[in-house]
């Protein structure tokens, strides 16, 4: 598959090239698009080196770099994606620390960037590093990596997306977990009505991919239940969400999905239970923080909220969730590090397959990301997630699981339901990105 290569002539892999390496030594400026052999006789291009990495555990391995484009300091998804980035530096040290990928071990640390949740800024800093990096850790958010993905598809860039549209399980540079949110929210639907006998959905959400792709689900699922559908669709910031509010207050559905930022799901669920509003809300994935439970809000989520995620929560008791808590030591938990390990396994299943097959080149871990059958989640998803290889349809995941709010928890929420997947997403067939029906 063809890519566009950043001009340079990159440092030589052999050991012959002592001056090169020198040159490069300090900078990873000069690491070019020209294929390369390593003396093991891996091809290697952009984003990989001889020397070793900045904080290597093993000197005389050489350096996969991989970039993190991450919501940091001001954007709405802040709370989460922090803890998701800790959580992929602790994952790729405990890689390293087991021995790296073949020869190579793998940097998280230097190419970290903040898009803000701006699309704008999102495409500056990935043009910044991609001369520089093999692929992406972390791509964060549906519409900001909408920015990208034309390039990347260009260039043969392969990416771990922070963000579950179903339009990923369409794009081959995209190494997507867990149910999407349109699946998500099918599941929502079906539970919602055998739990509180729910008639009548308005989903309220984000304009984009997140927000209308969830919507779509709700949409999907409500003709297939039979329930009456509505949508409207709010700017993030909890101080623009009266619009919102208002619609829930005149249209009074029995359940209101939300999918936004934890901030202005709890504006909404707040102010419309304060404004005498007695239905449900579910909040898909990304809506929750755990600090919600000490926001003004937190009578109303705890009466009337609920949460899905495409995965059990901190605590639960897999090996890969054992895994991730020692690898992070003493922190505050939070449901951001659990998406971020999660996010980085499949990944390290197409590094080590590229490595396996002699081609760490962009083209050679494309060709590993779509040959992978399965990717082993170490429990945190079931036997058969990460199939690539599949399709669209096939290969999708289709369990969440139902948490409600509760303070002795340790993320701020207890399970109602276990990963399950609900009869409209098992019968769903995904033939399109869910948001192109809405």
């Amino acid at each position: 598959m063809g890519r566009n290569r950043p001009s340079g002539t990159g440092p030589r892999r052999i050991a012959a090239a002592t001056v090169a390496l020198l040159l490069c030594a300090a900078t990873t400026a000069c690491r070019g698009g020209d294929t390369e052999t390593d003396a093991s006789g891996v091809k290697t291009d952009v984003g990989v080196t001889a020397e070793p990495c900045p904080e290597a555990v093993d000197r005389n391995k050489g350096c996969i770099y991989l970039g993190i484009i991450s919501d940091l300091t001001e954007g709405p998804f802040r709370a989460l994606a922090v803890p998701i980035t800790d959580a992929q530096k602790a994952f790729w040290k405990r890689v390293n620390t087991a021995g790296g990928i073949g020869n190579y071990e793998v940097d998280v640390t230097r190419w970290i960037r903040d898009n803000k949740y701006n699309p704008q800024t999102h495409n500056q800093v990935y043009q910044e590093m991609k001369p520089n990096v093999l692929a992406l850790a972390q791509t964060l958010g549906s519409p900001t990596t909408a920015a990208i993905l034309a390039d990347m598809k260009a260039s043969s860039v392969v990416a771990a997306p922070a963000a579950w549209t179903s339009a990923y399980a369409f794009e081959d540079v995209i190494v997507e977990s867990g149910a999407n949110y349109c699946l998500e929210s099918m599941n929502a639907l079906d539970y919602a009505r055998q739990a509180h006998g729910v008639k009548s959905v308005l989903a309220v959400h984000l304009a984009g991919d997140y927000g209308d792709d969830a919507a779509a689900g709700a949409k999907l699922a409500a003709q297939s239940l039979g329930m009456t559908f509505n949508a409207v669709k709010t700017d993030s910031g909890a101080d623009k969400q009266a619009g919102a509010i208002q619609a829930i207050l005149t249209g009074r559905p029995d359940l209101v999905i939300l999918t936004m930022g934890p901030a202005d799901a709890a504006a909404i669920v707040g102010q419309a239970a304060a404004r005498g509003f007695t239905g449900r809300f579910i909040g898909t994935s990304p809506t929750w923080n755990p600090a919600l439970l000490q926001s003004a809000a937190a009578p109303a989520l705890l009466a009337r909220y609920e949460q899905t995620a495409p995965w059990d929560t901190y605590s639960a008791d897999t090996p890969g969730h054992q895994a991730l808590r020692q690898a992070l030591g003493q922190i505050t938990p939070n449901d951001g590090y659990t998406s971020g390990w999660v996010w980085s396994y499949p990944l390290k299943a197409a590094l080590t397959k590229a490595a396996a097959d002699g081609d760490l080149t962009r083209a050679g871990l494309l060709k590993a990301v779509k040959s992978l059958s399965t990717v082993d989640y170490e429990g945190m998803l079931p036997s058969g997630a990460g199939n690539y290889a599949a399709g669209p349809n096939d290969g999708a995941v289709r369990v969440t699981a139902v948490y409600r709010p509760d303070r002795a928890a340790p993320t701020g929420v207890i399970q109602v339901r276990p990963l399950t997947a609900g009869p409209t997403a098992t019968g769903y067939d995904l033939d399109r990105p869910c948001y192109e029906k809405l």
